[in-house]
């Protein structure tokens, strides 16, 4: 799964999604990138929740996954009008009219194909199918780079394309995989019988809330950014632009992490049902080896801004580097936030994850208001690296407090020495381009030497995993 995604889903970011905003420029990017950050708003009101609630309970009990499946799906499409109907009425409350509307409106739709696509992969993640799940994780992107590349990259269209067509594009990906994914799981579980049952979905909808409520709470806090940087600066559309720019990395390693985190919610929810003593050990591997890398990464990206930045856009680079230098911490805090947030739902304390949320949302919108007006992107930046350092350290602090025995001191020592010894190398290398790769070695060495990739822990995760 790691492998594959690494491959497909970064060419995907940089060599399809960057072209395309390379093409239409700028401003119109900006304005659908603020679109469909609205669009992933409220996606929540698509799932409620039943994703995690799913992958968790089939991950315990296999056996009722021929029970409900059919019926969740017809309880989805209810869902569908109630999430769209939200997100035009909030669309059209911000100001939004004409040619956004359409393009936000087949945005909607494509969610509605993305939620589906995620609730199969929550049955191959829960039945521990994980080879057929990473293969339609990167699926769709697969796809686009396929179809999008020859429209990009070919003469076909004789050098012009459009932001539209690079959203429909994205509705056929979407369908194809869907159907596949549909074919693949009706083979586990034979052909579903779709219907409406309104005493199940209630029962459904009661124990999925408190997922819900979570998600949708940070969903706000990490997606609202570039939808309030479009309607509250005056110059919205390009500073939504521009932070797209320093964003798109951010985005690439979320989804690199999320593989983590798919993997793990099926694994910590069977440990912790059959009270495994392999538990702190898997937390322990997983948590050193993603944020070891995210620092990492960080450093090395936070040295390196033009120069990365140069080799993806041909434009708006210098007004870019600012934001994208923040950003790029905020993968660090994420990963941490994926880790002890998967654990604690897993576990089922939701209640404080969500009273973490909702002090998140409140920071977010707070410091955006306060910051977008003056910094522009860089300010929506700075509010989304304070928001999610905090809740993270908020999610250790509980985690450590009601799950786990002790303070993970060795590790917070650890990442420290890493953190000192990679700020002096990159400090040293930082205007020696061509010496990268000298740092990119020495910081494997030192996540070595500090033990933050531990080469036995990793196969016993891998052995866990199966």
């Amino acid at each position: 799964m790691v492998a594959l995604n690494l491959l497909v889903k970064p060419l995907a970011i940089f060599g399809i999604d960057a072209t395309v905003q390379n093409r239409v420029g700028t401003a119109e990017y900006g304005l659908y990138f603020s679109l469909l950050n609205l669009s992933f708003l409220f996606n929540i009101f698509l799932d409620l929740g039943i994703n995690n609630f799913t992958t968790k309970n089939i991950a315990q009990y296999p056996a009722v996954i021929s029970n409900y499946w059919g019926r969740i799906v017809g309880l989805r499409l209810l869902l569908f009008i109630f999430y769209a109907v939200i997100t035009a009425t909030v669309a059209l409350t911000a100001g939004y009219s004409g040619e956004a509307l359409a393009m936000l409106s087949v945005l909607v739709f494509n969610q509605l194909l993305v939620t589906f696509i995620a609730y199969i992969r929550s049955h191959f993640g829960g039945l521990h199918l994980f080879a057929t799940d990473s293969i339609i994780s990167i699926l769709d992107r697969l796809l686009l780079i396929l179809i999008c590349g020859t429209v990009l990259f070919t003469d076909v269209t004789n050098g012009v394309f459009k932001i539209e067509w690079f959203i429909w594009i994205q509705t056929a990906c979407y369908a194809l995989t869907l159907l596949i994914a549909f074919g693949l799981l009706i083979r586990q579980t034979g052909i579903p019988s779709i219907r409406f049952d309104k005493a199940f979905s209630l029962v459904i909808l009661r124990k999925s809330f408190p997922y819900a409520l979570l998600v949708l709470l940070m969903m706000i806090y990490t997606r609202t950014d570039s939808v309030m940087l479009e309607r509250i600066h005056p110059n919205g559309a390009y500073e939504a632009g521009i932070y797209a720019q320093g964003f798109r990395l951010l985005d690439a390693l979320f989804m690199f992490g999320m593989i983590f985190a798919s993997l793990l919610l099926p694994m910590f929810s069977r440990m912790l049902a059959t009270k495994s003593n392999e538990l702190p050990g898997l937390l322990n591997s997983s948590r050193n080896l993603l944020v070891g890398g995210a620092l990492l990464v960080g450093f090395i990206c936070d040295s390196h801004a033009e120069w990365i930045l140069s080799l993806i856009y041909s434009e708006n680079i210098a007004e870019s580097i600012i934001s994208f230098r923040i950003l790029v911490w905020v993968f660090t805090a994420m990963s941490v936030s994926l880790i002890y947030g998967t654990l604690l739902t897993a576990s089922g304390n939701l209640r404080a994850l969500n009273r973490i949320a909702v002090v998140g949302v409140v920071l977010n919108i707070g410091l955006n208001i306060y910051l977008i007006p003056i910094q522009g992107a860089a300010g929506a930046a700075i509010a989304t690296l304070i928001t999610q350092s905090l809740t993270a350290i908020a999610q250790i602090i509980v985690a450590h407090r009601t799950m786990l025995n002790g303070f993970p001191l060795k590790m917070i020592l650890a990442t420290g020495a890493f953190s000192v010894s990679m700020f002096a190398l990159s400090f040293y290398l930082q205007e020696n381009y061509y010496l990268l790769l000298i740092q990119f070695f020495g910081g494997l060495l030192l996540l070595f030497t500090f033990r933050l990739i531990d080469l036995k822990a990793i196969f016993s995760l891998l052995k866990s995993s199966k």
